[in-house]
């Protein structure tokens, strides 16, 4: 953790002219675009895999048919299917996976008081008054909700929003454009189907779109370095998944939206 603490203080000795006492945060911001230009292959390569997954919904849904009275069969010939195809259905799961260490070396190096034996240093950093190995919990009960540091979580939470409210949005359009994402276009949504009905789809389709404001509660009770993380990752994914997956159903509206 120590060469991850000296990385993120040459970042801040290096954007000190331009960020002054919020070098730190910029290191932080700098850090994340990084790690996110490391993933974007990963992401191009799961935009692929999605364009891919479309492409053969068709047969998926003949797999489906053939297969109503036996979801292990079915399961199986999806699987070979996506091998002959060479598409991964956990090519999605990559670029966040990638990410994990990232985050949790930030969420700890900003909860150490001690890196390496000493004392740790970048605790004394700031994003204006907020002290970037603070909590929200702190900035409450030193000013309040509208103290100074109180103020940076507001307009961190603020761009928190905006960018959850997006991907709410765009998840809904998609999930309702594409026919396999919704329960009525699937052959368990008909009588026909029976059996074949996957248990919570519904409810699924319903919660999954809201799962982008859990992000507000993350920023709420991790170090404000951690949060930096977590809100510049999140813009940058919102704006990736819009220009990847512009030609994608339902997703041409949210691409306008960011251009």
């Amino acid at each position: 953790m120590s060469v991850f603490a000296h990385l993120v203080g040459y970042l801040a000795d290096l954007l000190q002219p331009l960020a002054h006492g919020s070098a730190a945060a910029a290191a932080i911001v700098l850090f994340t675009a990084l790690v996110r230009l490391l993933v974007h292959p990963l992401s191009r390569a799961a935009a692929r895999g999605q364009r891919a997954r479309a492409r053969l919904q068709p047969q998926i849904t003949a797999l489906r048919e053939k297969h109503r009275e036996s979801p292990e069969k079915f399961q199986k010939a999806l699987m070979e299917l996506h091998a002959e195809e060479k598409v991964s259905p956990l090519a999605g799961c990559l670029p966040v996976l990638f990410q994990l260490p990232a985050f949790f070396l930030l969420y700890h190096l900003f909860s150490s008081s001690t890196i390496g034996g000493e004392a740790n240093d970048l605790l004394g950093h700031r994003l204006f008054a907020a002290p970037l190995g603070g909590r929200w919990a702190d900035a409450l009960g030193d000013g309040g909700l509208f103290g100074p540091a109180g103020l940076v979580y507001l307009g961190v939470f603020a761009v928190v929003a905006v960018v959850a409210t997006f991907n709410y949005r765009r998840t809904r359009r998609t999930m309702t454009a594409t026919p396999a994402a919704t329960p009525a276009a699937t052959p368990a949504a008909s009588p026909a189907a029976g059996d074949q009905q996957v248990p919570g789809l519904g409810a699924l389709t319903r919660v999954l779109p809201l799962l982008s404001y859990f992000t507000l509660f993350t920023v709420a009770v991790v170090p404000l370095a951690a949060a930096l993380y977590v809100v510049t990752s999140t813009t940058w994914s919102a704006v990736e998944r819009a220009v990847l997956y512009r030609d994608m159903p339902g997703a041409a509206p949210a691409a306008t939206a960011l251009a």
